[in-house]
């Protein structure tokens, strides 16, 4: 039982956006899979699942393998580790950092992969990204602010 439902929650995360533990119990209910909270929680460690923020900005559940689960990891950690500020000039964005940690903050959004960052350009504590529109600035700084609020601490 264990591995179909491992099999339709893969299949979930791959249709929908779902972010809380709850939204996906909820939906392995209505499949027909009993489950708590803490199954689907106990289910989420078991397959290495992981929050990213969507183009919306919102949080949903992806799967990673292993090593790029960890690749993940060490950019949010970078990301807020280094962050200070950030402010919009059309559709730049400047994002300020911590001394010496700009390159580094800099190389974590690029591997965001993320469609609206055209490219950044870092100094020691100040990065110029690139972005494609002014709406889709917006977008990147609401990401950038949902991963720092969410991993800080």
């Amino acid at each position: 039982m264990k591995i179909k439902r491992h099999s339709k929650i893969i299949e979930l995360i791959q249709q929908r956006n779902i972010e809380t533990q709850e939204e996906l119990a909820d939906l392995l209910n209505a499949e027909g899979f009993q489950v708590t909270q803490a199954t689907v929680s106990r289910d989420i460690r078991e397959l290495k699942l992981t929050k990213v923020a969507d183009s919306d900005g919102l949080q949903k559940y992806i799967a990673l393998q292993s090593g790029e689960t960890r690749l993940v990891e060490k950019y949010i950690r970078v990301l807020t580790d280094g962050f200070l500020s950030m402010d919009m000039a059309k559709n730049i964005l400047v994002v300020k950092t911590v001394s010496g940690m700009a390159m580094a903050v800099a190389a974590a959004l690029d591997a965001m992969d993320w469609n609206e960052i055209v490219g950044c350009i870092a100094g020691d504590d100040t990065i110029m990204c690139a972005i494609r529109s002014e709406e889709e600035t917006l977008l990147v700084m609401k990401k950038i602010e949902k991963i720092v609020n969410s991993y800080s601490g």
